[in-house]
């Protein structure tokens, strides 16, 4: 009789534990981010900025400094050419809304990719032309478009962009971000002062280059 009590009360004992298992709600999964980064640079990074501002799936952009070993430099450091880094912009997308193909089709449309001691008014090589890839398909990406635009006949001289692996991203100085909505006039100025407006306008007939990718 002592030996059927304590089997009643273990059954109960598993039964009840079944129960609260099975009616414990769920967890709910943390929601998932679709977010990537990509890393150009293209001369002044005043002028790279706007043309990936405006295309569907980039969630937020930063200009600032790259490739160099100075931890958190200047812009006046930078400006001297001594530190190794150059002038760059980050754009943070969705992959989902739009691919690392379409910001590199923005990027070698909205510099000279030919030249190897800068961009345009702006010598040296902080304001060399690179790609830094975040993920081995990125720069996969990177050395396929680089041959297609290649051979594009767009550019009377060869692609000399470097696609190098990304390193540290240090953003620049609040009032260089989005500066050319922060003083329009001073970016129209050496956007056009530069020659990279009349570049660009010369082979695409337009400056905005973003808003064609966005129909």
């Amino acid at each position: 009789m002592k030996t059927k009590f304590f089997f009643l009360a273990w059954l109960c004992l598993v039964l009840s534990t079944a129960h609260a298992v099975k009616s414990a709600p769920a967890k709910a999964s943390a929601p998932k981010t679709s977010e990537e980064q990509a890393i150009f640079a293209g001369g002044c990074f005043w002028s790279m900025e706007p043309p990936f501002v405006e295309l569907k799936g980039v969630k937020k952009t930063l200009v600032g400094y790259t490739g160099g070993k100075k931890d958190k430099p200047t812009y006046e450091e930078v400006s001297e050419g001594t530190t190794g880094h150059v002038e760059a912009v980050q754009i943070t997308f969705d992959p989902k809304v739009t691919t690392y193909e379409n910001l590199l089709d923005v990027f070698w449309r909205s510099q000279d990719p030919t030249d190897d001691r800068g961009q345009f008014a702006d010598r040296g090589s902080q304001y060399q032309s690179e790609i830094f890839y975040t993920t081995t398909a990125q720069k996969a990406a990177a050395e396929a478009s680089k041959i297609t635009w290649d051979k594009s006949g767009k550019f009377k001289k060869p692609i000399v962009t470097k696609i190098v692996a990304g390193s540290r991203f240090w953003p620049a100085e609040d009032y260089h971000q989005h500066y050319y909505e922060k003083n329009p006039s001073n970016y129209h100025r050496c956007h056009w002062g530069s020659g990279r407006g009349t570049f660009l306008q010369g082979i695409w007939g337009s400056t905005e280059l973003a808003k064609e990718h966005t129909k």
